[in-house]
Formats: structure tokens, C-alpha cells, sequence
């Protein structure tokens, strides 16, 4: 039964599935919505521009119908006419069309936004075959097509006939009115009732578009195991994780203890910490944390340094401050500067003993750490 629930689909889509189905095209669609926006335009823009549209276009049918004796003489003055009869006519739809293609547009805005999708256009042999064809119009969504389809039919048509028969005395009417107020008029009829019975697909887009993104989330919905797949494919491997990790830090560990041969000091706890201290004057501000360490990483620590001679120090007190607030290829703290500096002098008076010889430094003790950097003071 565990098996069985994890490879039901119940989860919802994760971000990175929603990228992917958009990447390949698969957003949600409404074909009703588009259509309502398309109508609702054309039928707008139809009834606003009825007037102005039917006297161009009385205007144009009257010129071409007229004859003129030039026409018989030159054959050329026929073609000039219907070239200026066809530019009159789509300068004055013009306005309409471009309306309609700002409608087409702005359509997908109120749903997914503007998509381009090379994967959606890549062909898709498997769509012609038959069975599959078949599989998807006896599918749910076909039935859900084929409803939407014959509610559409029925309500439009049953919209249309009413407004029609509501407006019959008005369209036997247009035979008594002059041509020019007669075309006007019928213009305006018609994009009335054209806006009008597009006006009717409003309940059919309210129910369309919530149920297409109700679909598109179903449809997208993943399964525990799908989660659990994608989550460890997005995260990577925890085995091979820890394991880079793993190597990460020997190789920060081994380029820290290449550092320790250039250190000045070592500061020691005196087992259980190890911080070698490094100083370069007019390339340092101040001393540098090269390499630290505790329990076994200090003893390898303490070990390289006496491999090469890098001066140890016990000093407790300062290795442990160091050790808590420093990180590697950090300056000290500004409170140390004190204590590392008698640290730093007692290292160059070493070397200079060991040089030039002389009296023995005198190794210091009490250093001025405060205790609110030491741990064990807390």
C-alpha cells in the first residue's frame, strides 16, 4: 500500500515542474477566453465605427459602380480606379484590423502571459496516430470539448435568434431609409447584435477558465516518489555530497598545513589548540590566522612546526581566544593586538639569539587576553 500511495499522483507541482511543462510548451489554455476577447473586440470596434465605416464603403461601391467614358478609351484608368478603390478600403478597415490584432495579443496576458516555445513547435509524430487520436477524443478532456462545444452552440444560437427576432421591424426597416443612413444603420444593427451575442460567451469563459487551470494543475501533479526524485536529483547525491565535502576539506586542510612552514609563531593551549600566527610588515595590516586546529589536528600542527623550526609558544589563554574568534586568512582581533605583539617581539628576539647570539629571551607569561575572549573565562 506504501508503494502504491507514492506512485499516485497527490502532490502538487514544484516550481521546477512548472518551469519545465512551460519550457515545453505546456501552459494552461483557454480557447474560450481568446475567442470572447477576439469577439467582444471585433464586435466593439464594429459598433463604434459602424457610421464612419458604411459611408467609406457606400462611398467606394458608388465610385466603382459609376461609368465613365474614360474607361472605354483606357484600359489603364481601370486598374488605377480599383487600386485607389482598394487602398480607401483598407486605410478605412485598417483601424478595425489593428484592433483585432491587439486583441489577439492581449489575450494570452489574462491567463499564462506571452510564451515562445521551440519544443511546442518540434513535430510530434505519435499525434498521427489514429489510436491515439481516438484515445484523446473519447478522453475526459474530449468529452469536455465536445460539452463546451454543444453548450456554446446552443446558447449563442438560442441568443442570436432572440436578438434578431427582437430587432426584425428595425432590419425591414432599413429598405425605407436612404442608402447612406439605410448602411449606417445596418452597421450599427449589426455590430449591436454582434456585441451582444458575443457578450453571451462571458458565462461559458467563467466556467472555461477556471477549469482549464484546474486541469493543467492535475495534469502536472506529481507523486511522492517524482518529488523525492527530483528533490535528490536538484540537490545532488547526500553520499556523493559528503563526499565532495569530505575532499573539500582535505584539501583546505592540506593547503593549510603547507601555510605552517611560513608562520612566525605557533600558539599552543598547549595540547588541546594549535593557531600559527604569521606577520609580514607593509603587506599585512596586522598578524594572520595561516593554520589552526584542536586535538589531533593541533598535535600535526605542533609536529610540522618543529619539523621546521617555527618557534612554539604556550600561551592558553591567547590560543584559545584565537582559536574562537579567527577563522583561516583572518587578521587577529584588534583586542590581541597587545598580546600578539609581545608574542611577535618574543619571536624576533628568538631569532636574534639564535643568529647573533647574547642573552636568552625571556619567554612571556602573562599576556594581556582579555576574558571575554577566552572561553574557559566565560
Amino acid at each position: 500500500m506504501a508503494e502504491e500511495s507514492d506512485q499516485e499522483k497527490t502532490e502538487s507541482p514544484s516550481p521546477q515542474r512548472l518551469e519545465k511543462a512551460r519550457e515545453e510548451g505546456q501552459v494552461p489554455q483557454s480557447r474560450e477566453l481568446g475567442t470572447f476577447v477576439l469577439l467582444m473586440a471585433g464586435g466593439g470596434a464594429l459598433w463604434m465605427m459602424a457610421g464612419h465605416l458604411g459611408q467609406t464603403m457606400s462611398g467606394i461601391m458608388r465610385g466603382g459602380l459609376r461609368f465613365e467614358p474614360v474607361i472605354a478609351r483606357d484600359p489603364a484608368y481601370v486598374m488605377a480606379q480599383l487600386s485607389r478603390q482598394f487602398f480607401e478600403a483598407a486605410l478605412a478597415l485598417s483601424p478595425f484590423f489593428l484592433l483585432l490584432l491587439i486583441a489577439i495579443l492581449a489575450a494570452p496576458l489574462l491567463l499564462r502571459g506571452w510564451l515562445f516555445s521551440p519544443k511546442a513547435l518540434a513535430p510530434k509524430f505519435n499525434r498521427l496516430n489514429p489510436l491515439s487520436g481516438l484515445k484523446r477524443i473519447l478522453s475526459h478532456q474530449g468529452l469536455m470539448e465536445l460539452l463546451k462545444a454543444i453548450a456554446k452552440a446552443g446558447l449563442l444560437g438560442t441568443v442570436a435568434v432572440w436578438l434578431i427576432w427582437s430587432n426584425l421591424e428595425a432590419v425591414f426597416s432599413l429598405g425605407t431609409e436612404a442608402p447612406e443612413r439605410a448602411v449606417a444603420h445596418m452597421g450599427d444593427l449589426i455590430g449591436k447584435i454582434f456585441l451582444l451575442i458575443s457578450g453571451t460567451m462571458v458565462f461559458i469563459v467563467v466556467l472555461d477558465v477556471p477549469y482549464q487551470l484546474w486541469s493543467h494543475h492535475k495534469k502536472l501533479r506529481m507523486s511522492k516518489e517524482e518529488l523525492r526524485k527530483e528533490a535528490k536529483e536538484s540537490e545532488g547525491d547526500p553520499y556523493l555530497k559528503a563526499r565532495i565535502r569530505a575532499q573539500q576539506r582535505e584539501m583546505a586542510r592540506r593547503r593549510m598545513m603547507a601555510e605552517i612552514p611560513t608562520a612566525d609563531v605557533v600558539v599552543t593551549n598547549p595540547t588541546h589548540y594549535a593557531v600559527a600566527l604569521k606577520y609580514e610588515e607593509g603587506r599585512m595590516g596586522a598578524p594572520r590566522v595561516v593554520a589552526k586546529g584542536a586535538d589531533a589536528v593541533a598535535l600535526r600542527i605542533r609536529e610540522i612546526a618543529a619539523e621546521h623550526h617555527v618557534p612554539l609558544l604556550e600561551a592558553p589563554p591567547l590560543a584559545r581566544a584565537l582559536f574562537r574568534h579567527t577563522e583561516l586568512g583572518d587578521e587577529i582581533p584588534a583586542t590581541l593586538y597587545a598580546a600578539v605583539a609581545e608574542v611577535l617581539a618574543y619571536v624576533f628576539q628568538l631569532r636574534r639569539y639564535q643568529t647573533t647570539g647574547g642573552a636568552y629571551p625571556e619567554t612571556p607569561t602573562a599576556l594581556p587576553v582579555p576574558h571575554e575572549l577566552d572561553p574557559a573565562s566565560a
